[in-house]
């Protein structure tokens, strides 16, 4: 079983519609794009560099990286359910990783929140430490939520 506290994972350019998935649910998940990373050679590097499983839709990059799991299927969705079929835990919990740029979260006890979202007295929100980007449950966690439970 593969589970976002211990998988770090490692995404190539053809994934790009599992990313944000991915970070809500909690996965730890470099995407070679956000690193302007293109080339197999360095996708594969990465990977390895920094102890991630390579996701990929790239046989051949599949058969030259240890570890990684090859993807077949071009619809997010579809992917998402080749990662359930294939032992990935799939489920929505606190929000911890940013989904824009894969930071850590901190939940927001007391000070500024966003200007535009609910008040953290009000209702859990939670930042991330990289960007400074907020975060609560709404219609996007929702919308994954579903999603998810149609796996």
């Amino acid at each position: 079983m593969y589970t976002p506290t211990e998988t770090k994972l490692c995404l190539d350019v053809m994934l790009g519609g599992i990313v944000s998935p991915l970070r809500m649910i909690g996965y730890d998940t470099a995407y070679a794009l956000d690193r302007d990373i293109e080339a197999d050679d360095a996708i594969i590097e990465l990977a390895d560099r920094e102890n991630r499983l390579l996701l990929t839709r790239d046989g051949e990059v599949a058969t030259r990286a240890e570890p990684s799991r090859l993807l077949t299927e071009t619809d997010p969705q579809e992917q998402l359910r080749e990662l359930s079929d294939g032992g990935f835990e799939l489920a929505l919990t606190d929000p911890s990783r940013c989904s824009h740029c894969n930071g850590g979260l901190r939940r927001i006890i007391d000070g500024p929140g966003p200007k535009k979202g609910p008040d953290p007295e009000a209702e859990p929100v939670w930042q991330c430490r990289d960007c400074g980007q907020f975060y609560w449950i709404g219609s996007h966690w929702t919308h994954l939520d579903e999603r998810l439970e149609e796996l």
